[in-house]
C-alpha cells in the first residue's frame, strides 16, 4: 500500500510538472517571440537591462502557473502547506531564475554582430554542458524558496535543494536543443510543435527527477 501511495503521488507529480511548465514556460517563450521577434540587438546597456527586465517579468506567470499545479499535489501529502505560500515562493524563485538567467546573456549581446556571434559559437556538446549548468543553478534559485516553504512540513527538507539543481541540469539542455531544433522546423506550426513536446518532456524529466526527493520528504512529513 505504502509504495503504491508513493507511485501515484510520483505520478501525478511528473504530470503537474509537465502540463504546468508546457504551459508555463511555453506561454514565457510565446512571449517572448511575440515580444523581441524581428527586434535588432540591444546596442546600449540601458536597452539590454530593459530588455532584460521584460524577460523576467515572465518568470511571474511561470512561477504561478508551476506553483498553482505543483500545490494541487503537495496538499495531498503536506495538508497544512498553504497555497498561498507555496505560489508565492515557486514565482519567487521563477522570478530570481529568469533575472540571472537573462541579464547577464542580454548584456553579454551588445556589441555583438550577428556574424561574429554566428563564427564564436560553440559546438553542441559545449552548449549541452553550458545547459546544464545553467540548469543547475536555476535549479538551486527556483528551489531555495520552496525549500523554505517546505522546512516546517518535513524533516530533511534540504534534500530539496540538491534535487532541483539534478532535475534542471539534466532538463536545461532538452530546452537548449529544441530551441535549435524548432529555428530549423522551417515553419510556424513546426517551431511551436518542436517547443511544446521538448518542454513537456523537459518538464516531465525535471518532475520524475525531483518528484524521488519529493516522495522520500513525503514519508518524512511532520
Amino acid at each position: 500500500m505504502m509504495r503504491s501511495r508513493a507511485l501515484s503521488l510520483w505520478s501525478r507529480w511528473v504530470l503537474a510538472n509537465a502540463l504546468a511548465e508546457t504551459l508555463g514556460l511555453g506561454g514565457t517563450f510565446a512571449a517572448g517571440f511575440a515580444l523581441f521577434a524581428g527586434l535588432p540587438e540591444p546596442q546600449t546597456t540601458l536597452a539590454a537591462i530593459g530588455q532584460a527586465l521584460l524577460m523576467t517579468s515572465s518568470g511571474l506567470f511561470e512561477g504561478l502557473i508551476v506553483g498553482l499545479a505543483q500545490w494541487h499535489v503537495l496538499r495531498t501529502a503536506f495538508g497544512r502547506l498553504a497555497r498561498r505560500t507555496w505560489v508565492v515562493a515557486t514565482i519567487l524563485g521563477a522570478v530570481i531564475a529568469w533575472a540571472c538567467g537573462s541579464l547577464p546573456m542580454t548584456v553579454a549581446s551588445l556589441g555583438a554582430g550577428g556574424e561574429q556571434a554566428a563564427a564564436s559559437e560553440p559546438q553542441g556538446w559545449v552548449m549541452a554542458l553550458l545547459a546544464a549548468g545553467m540548469g543547475a543553478v536555476a535549479g538551486l534559485v527556483l528551489a531555495y524558496a520552496q525549500w523554505r516553504a517546505l522546512r516546517p512540513h518535513a524533516r530533511g527538507a534540504g534534500l530539496w535543494l540538491p534535487a532541483n539543481a539534478l532535475a534542471w541540469a539534466l532538463g536545461m539542455p532538452l530546452i537548449f536543443v529544441a530551441v535549435d531544433l524548432a529555428q530549423k522546423a522551417g515553419s510556424l506550426a513546426g517551431f511551436v510543435g518542436v517547443m511544446a513536446a521538448a518542454i513537456a518532456l523537459a518538464g516531465a524529466l525535471v518532475g520524475a527527477v525531483h518528484g524521488v526527493a519529493l516522495v522520500r520528504l513525503a514519508s518524512q512529513s511532520r
